[in-house]
């Protein structure tokens, strides 16, 4: 069942029950390398100097924290449901301004931190925002747009040596009671304005109420059964639902949380063995660092304590099923998930795999805890068993609306509360959803689709190759052929005829006509970006060499 709790209230439990404990941990490794130190050479240090390495809060400074920056915001006169931006790179502070602004009867707005100062613009005037907190990697991006804001009545800045532009915020909220606001909150109210990721071009302002936090903590919690014992590692950013989202099954649990700033994978080994982690949100390109620095001697396992990690799991973008075999040999003790979702659906779990499903990997999974799917054709019918068609999900977590877009809203969104992803998938006998592709990835040549994703899936799994996208350029005989932009290994070798060779065994029109090598960009959640490969390589002449097309 849900919580019968608002995230909030949820947090205050934790503060009476666990208040001593370790809520949050920060790490930034970063520092020591800026320092010439090891992480080994810093435990050995009883008083270290480098105070911005690790630091860490217990549940009852962050909920303190979050009552301080509440109050505050009443001081300034925020109203019920005003929208409060957070413009911030990972920290301890992110979730305790985070849970104040939703005890204030106010509504959290997490901005990308990628944004260029053009795009945390739009997302401010597209949601309405009246307020926004940022830190220093931020500086120079909001004062460009600070004079051209008219809606914004307050910036705040978190960190040393605020700006003068902004006023700072620790030295605000230090002077603001401890103690909760009365402010009842329901279930049914807006909580919050997430962002799509994009990918389709701008952004789209996702209206979320305390019930879908609610529901994606209970969601999380019924997958991956995380105990007040789990250390959940969190590295990807906190402005996205799915770091957050996994992160709510440790609020409900009242476990340590470690928030890790750097992907390198010898930082990641180093924070599970150090805090302890059992549990660890990997992206695909994280896990696939870790396996070839390992296959490559730079990382020796004996060298970390990693008995106690017990599940990784990976989210945010399609699995190769060949990753996981590789993780499975190297790490035969660990339970596996994958969790699939969207912002529409309050982040991951209205699909999910099951730690129980290891012998289905490549599938998605089943529909998730309280949710439903189903595939339907151009119609929205449901379609039988095996056949490709839109994904669609049902359940507590949909987003209530795209604000000020009733027009976008009714695209997806149908009165039954059915969610029309826009990923293509099919629905086997066995129950098992397997993800086709982005509807708007299928590339038609020749009169026949294609989905990327089996491509890339195929292409992945040859020893040489690190990362792959596959894309459609146009063609004037065949509408559109596949083209393949290949991330190579680190000192690993690979040419078209290598490559032309191992495609020998798809079917001839899945062969991509024409092999890019090239790094393969991918956003902060680790989706590939396809419309800037798009844009890139579309616009170039296709003299260049195309394979297979004799």
């Amino acid at each position: 069942m849900s919580p019968d709790k608002t995230l909030p209230e949820i947090l205050a439990d934790n503060a009476r029950r666990y208040g001593s404990e370790t809520a949050l941990v920060e790490i930034n490794p970063q520092e020591l390398e800026d320092h010439h130190t090891t992480w080994k050479e810093y435990s050995l240090i009883e008083s270290s100097p480098i105070d911005a390495f690790r630091s860490e809060i217990t549940w009852a400074a962050f909920d303190e924290k979050a009552n301080r920056f509440a109050n505050f915001l009443l001081t300034r006169n925020v109203k019920r449901g005003e929208k409060i931006a957070i413009l911030l790179m990972n920290c301890l502070e992110w979730l305790p301004i985070y849970f104040g602004i939703l005890r204030a009867g106010a509504m959290a707005v997490p901005l990308n931190f990628r944004y260029t100062a053009e795009e945390i613009k739009y997302c401010l005037e597209l949601s309405d925002a009246t307020m926004l907190i940022f830190g220093p990697a931020f500086t120079g991006r909001v004062e460009s747009i600070a004079e051209s804001l008219p809606n914004i009545r307050g910036l705040f800045y978190v960190g040393e040596d605020c700006p003068s532009f902004a006023e700072r915020y620790g030295a605000l909220v230090s002077y603001c009671s401890s103690r909760a606001p009365d402010i009842p909150l329901s279930m049914d109210e807006d909580a919050a304005v997430y962002f799509s990721s994009g990918t389709t071009g701008f952004p789209k302002a996702i209206v979320l109420t305390h019930r879908c936090l609610c529901h994606a903590a209970a969601t999380e919690r019924a997958h991956h059964g995380q105990t007040h014992e789990d250390v959940f590692l969190c590295i990807p950013p906190l402005y996205h639902t799915g770091a957050k989202m996994h992160w709510f099954g440790s609020l409900l649990s009242g476990g340590k949380a470690v928030l890790l700033r750097g992907v390198k994978p010898e930082w990641i080994l180093r924070a599970v063995s150090e805090e302890h982690c059992s549990i660890v949100w990997l992206l695909v390109p994280w896990a696939q660092d870790v396996l070839d620095a390992i296959e490559r001697g730079e990382i020796q396992l004996a060298d970390y304590e990693l008995s106690q990690w017990r599940l990784m799991h990976i989210g945010a973008q399609p699995v190769p099923p060949s990753l996981i075999r590789r993780w499975k040999e190297v790490f035969p003790g660990h339970s596996y998930d994958t969790n699939y979702g969207l912002s529409e659906s309050t982040g991951p779990g209205c699909v999910h795999l099951g730690v129980e499903n290891i012998d289905h990997v490549g599938a998605i999974g089943i529909p998730g805890y309280g949710w439903e799917a189903r595939v339907v054709d151009s119609s929205r019918r449901t379609l039988r068993a095996g056949a490709v068609g839109e994904l669609a999900v049902r359940g507590p977590g949909v987003m209530r609306e795209y604000y000020k877009d009733p027009k976008a809203t009714a695209e997806v969104l149908d009165a039954e509360g059915w969610l029309y992803t826009g990923d293509m998938a099919k629905i086997e006998p066995d129950g098992f959803i397997y993800l086709v592709d982005r509807k708007k990835d299928v590339i038609i040549t020749g009169g026949e689709n294609l989905y990327p994703v089996q491509i890339e899936d195929f292409l992945r799994a040859h020893p040489a190759i690190k990362d792959v996208a596959v894309i459609g350029l146009p063609d004037p005989r065949l509408g559109e052929i596949a083209a393949a932009i290949i991330e190579v290994k680190e000192g690993a070798t690979l040419d078209e005829a290598g490559v032309e060779t191992f495609c020998l065994t798809l079917p001839r029109y899945k062969r991509p006509r024409k092999i890019i090598f090239a790094k393969v960009p991918r956003n902060p959640t680790g989706k590939i970006e396809k419309p800037k490969l798009r844009k890139q390589y579309c616009g170039q002449s296709l003299v260049a060499r195309q394979v297979g097309l004799a």
